[in-house]
C-alpha cells in the first residue's frame, strides 16, 4: 500500500513536470517565433507580454509612460547614432536650438564606435573657450559614465542653469590619460554668420551653424563685404567646426554661388517623400570671384553639403582636412504627447553622386592648422640675415631725394590672418590666382 501511494505520487510529479515542460516549451516557441522574424503582430505581442510582466511583478511599482519611453529609446538607439526619441521637454529645447539660443555648454555630439564623441564645439561658447575639440571622447559627465547614455540623456546632463558647473572627463588623441574639463554653463547665443575683410578685395565669411536665419544673415554679410570693397577679388568661406543644422539652409547658402537649375544635393530613402532633388532657384547670384572653402573634422552634415556642392560644380577650392562624414538626413516627427522623434530617413548625395556617409569630404588641398606664432619665432631664430653680420653697411636711406619708407605689411588687417594658418593659406591661394590672371596665365 505504501509502495503504491509512493508510485502514484511519483507518477503525479512526473506528469506535472511534463505538463509544465510542455507549457514552458510552448511559451518559448511562441517567443522564439516572434524573435526569429515572425509577424509584426507577434513581435508587438511579445512587447506587451514583457510590459505586463514588468508592471505586475517588478519589485517596485513603475510608471507605464516611463517604461514606454525607455523602450522607444532602446529601439531607436539600435538603429544609428542620430535617431533618437525626444520627451516633451527635450523636443521643446530642440525647437529652440534651431533658432540659435539655448542653455548649456555649446557642444555638438554623436556616438562613434559606442563612445560619446564631440563633433565640434560651437564658437564662442563655454566648451570652445575651455579648449574642447572635435574628436574628443567624453567618458564621464560629472560622476556618470557615458557608455550607456543615449545622446538625449547626455545632452540633458550637460544642460542646466546658467552659472552652474559641469565636469567632463575627456580622452583625446595624444593624451596619456584622461583630462577633466570644468565648464560653467551659459546661455548659448549662436551667431550663425560672421564676416570681415581680410585684405583689399578679399573677404571672409564664417558660418558657425545652419539655423533658420543663416541664409538671411549670409545675404547681409555678402552685401556688407561688397559695400566695403568696390569689388570682391576672392572669398574665404569658413565651415570649420560647423556641425550642420537645417538642410534647407544648406541649399539656400549654396544657391548664392550656383547657377539656376543646377543640382545642389539630392536625397534617397525608402519612402517616396524622402527622395528629393534640390536645385538652385532663380534669383540674384554672386559674381564669379574665386572661393576657398575651409573644412576640418568638425565640419558635418549641412556644412558638408555646401562644401561638396561647391566642389562638384568647380565653384570653389576646398582646403583643410577631411570632414566628419555625416551623410544622413534626420526628419523631426512630432508625436501626440508633445514629444518628438528624430529619425534617419534618407542619405544625401552631392551633385556628382557622392555619398559622404562615414567618408566625409576630401579637400582639394590638405592643410593642417599650425601654430603660426611658435613657428615664426622658431624660424626667426634659425635664420641669419645681412644685417646680423658684423661690419655690415646700411643701404641707401633716400631714394629720389626723399627718405625711403618701410613697405606696408603684406597682410594689414586683423589678427585672424596672423594667427590662423589655414586662413592665411587660403588668402595666399586667392592672391596667387589674381596674380596669375594679371600675367595672362589664367582666364579672367
Amino acid at each position: 500500500m505504501f509502495k503504491g501511494s509512493k508510485f502514484k505520487k511519483t507518477t503525479l510529479f512526473v506528469t506535472t513536470v511534463c505538463l509544465l515542460t510542455l507549457v514552458i516549451g510552448f511559451g518559448m516557441q511562441r517567443r522564439c517565433a516572434a524573435q526569429g522574424g515572425g509577424s509584426d503582430y507577434q513581435s508587438i505581442e511579445l512587447f506587451t507580454d514583457v510590459l505586463a510582466i514588468v508592471k505586475k511583478s517588478y519589485v517596485e511599482e513603475v510608471d507605464t509612460k516611463k517604461l514606454v519611453y525607455g523602450a522607444i529609446n532602446g529601439m531607436l538607439s539600435s538603429l544609428d547614432p542620430h535617431s533618437s526619441f525626444m520627451p516633451p521637454e527635450t523636443y521643446k529645447e530642440m525647437k529652440i536650438d534651431t533658432k540659435g539660443s539655448f542653455g548649456g555648454l555649446g557642444i555638438e555630439i554623436t556616438v562613434k564606435e559606442g563612445i560619446l564623441t564631440v563633433i565640434s564645439p560651437i564658437e564662442d561658447t563655454p566648451a570652445f573657450k575651455a579648449g574642447v575639440k572635435a574628436g574628443d571622447q567624453i567618458l564621464k559627465i560629472d560622476d556618470k559614465f557615458t557608455k550607456d547614455l543615449t545622446i538625449t540623456d547626455a545632452v540633458k546632463r550637460m544642460r542646466g542653469v546658467k552659472g552652474t558647473k559641469v565636469t567632463l572627463t575627456i580622452m583625446r588623441e595624444g593624451f596619456d590619460k584622461t583630462k577633466e574639463f570644468v565648464l560653467e554653463r551659459d546661455i548659448i547665443q549662436v551667431k550663425s554668420v560672421k564676416h570681415k575683410v581680410l585684405d583689399d578685395g578679399y573677404g571672409y565669411v564664417r558660418i558657425a551653424q545652419f539655423q533658420e536665419k543663416t541664409d538671411d544673415d549670409l545675404e547681409k554679410a555678402l552685401q556688407a563685404l561688397q559695400g566695403e570693397q568696390k569689388q570682391l577679388k576672392g572669398l574665404v568661406l569658413d565651415l570649420r567646426n560647423d556641425p550642420g543644422g537645417l538642410l534647407d539652409q544648406a541649399v539656400r547658402v549654396s544657391e548664392h554661388w550656383i547657377a539656376e537649375g543646377k543640382l545642389v544635393v539630392y536625397t534617397e530613402g525608402r519612402e517616396k517623400d524622402s527622395q528629393m532633388r534640390f536645385t538652385s532657384r532663380k534669383g540674384p547670384k554672386q559674381p564669379d570671384y574665386p572661393i576657398v572653402v575651409l573644412i576640418n573634422s568638425g565640419s558635418a552634415s549641412a556644412s558638408e553639403i555646401v562644401a561638396g556642392c561647391l566642389q562638384d560644380h568647380k565653384r570653389a577650392v576646398v582646403m583643410g582636412t577631411q570632414s566628419f562624414g555625416k551623410g544622413s538626413v534626420q526628419t523631426i516627427i512630432p508625436l501626440a504627447d508633445n514629444s518628438g522623434l528624430r529619425l534617419t530617413t534618407a542619405r544625401y548625395f552631392t551633385p556628382s553622386g557622392r555619398s559622404i556617409q562615414a567618408k566625409g569630404i576630401t579637400p582639394d588641398i590638405v592643410a593642417e592648422k599650425v601654430d603660426l606664432a611658435a613657428t615664426s619665432e622658431k624660424r626667426e631664430g634659425m635664420h641669419i640675415r645681412e644685417k646680423d653680420l658684423e661690419n655690415h653697411f646700411e643701404g641707401d636711406k633716400k631714394e629720389g631725394g626723399e627718405e625711403k619708407k618701410d613697405k606696408p605689411a603684406p597682410y594689414k588687417t586683423d589678427e585672424l590672418i596672423k594667427s590662423d594658418s589655414q586662413v592665411l593659406r587660403a588668402l595666399d591661394l586667392l592672391k596667387g590666382w589674381e596674380i596669375l590672371k594679371t600675367m595672362g596665365k589664367l582666364p579672367s
